[in-house]
């Protein structure tokens, strides 16, 4: 069971060097967070529905910290952006069934309605 959140994230460059000028100063890359998501009703699960809104990011300055954090030192982010929840059918199925143990946390009546709410049309079901 494996899940996976991906960004868009742009990025500046900046040179502490004084001789050497960075032209673009800003690119976008596609930053990917390769660790699990965690299990649905565990810890941090949750991070969907506090992170995101109708498939985009809902706080810029916290998901901006968070990349940075992703990313390491030598890395300005400027924005982020919700790509998509890259998951498996066993983790997509377990999440359904976690939100749907609980709608009312959700101010929703339906899994697909906090699907929509948070995730937008954002979800990739992949193979393992």
């Amino acid at each position: 069971m494996q899940a996976h959140y991906a960004f868009r994230v742009t990025i500046r460059l900046e040179s502490t060097t004084p001789s050497v000028s960075i032209d673009p100063a800003t690119a976008e890359t596609t930053v990917t967070v390769y660790r699990q998501a965690p299990e649905p009703e565990t810890k941090g699960w949750l991070f969907f529905r506090n992170a995101l809104w109708r498939g985009e990011v809902a706080d810029h300055e916290h998901a901006r910290g968070l990349a940075e954090e992703w990313l390491g030192d030598g890395f300005e982010v400027e924005s982020v952006a919700f790509s998509e929840l890259r998951t498996d059918e066993a983790y997509l199925e377990a999440f359904e069934d976690a939100i749907a143990a609980d709608l009312g946390a959700f101010k929703a009546s339906t899994v697909s309605e906090v699907r929509s709410k948070y995730l937008g049309s954002s979800i990739r079901v992949v193979d393992g």
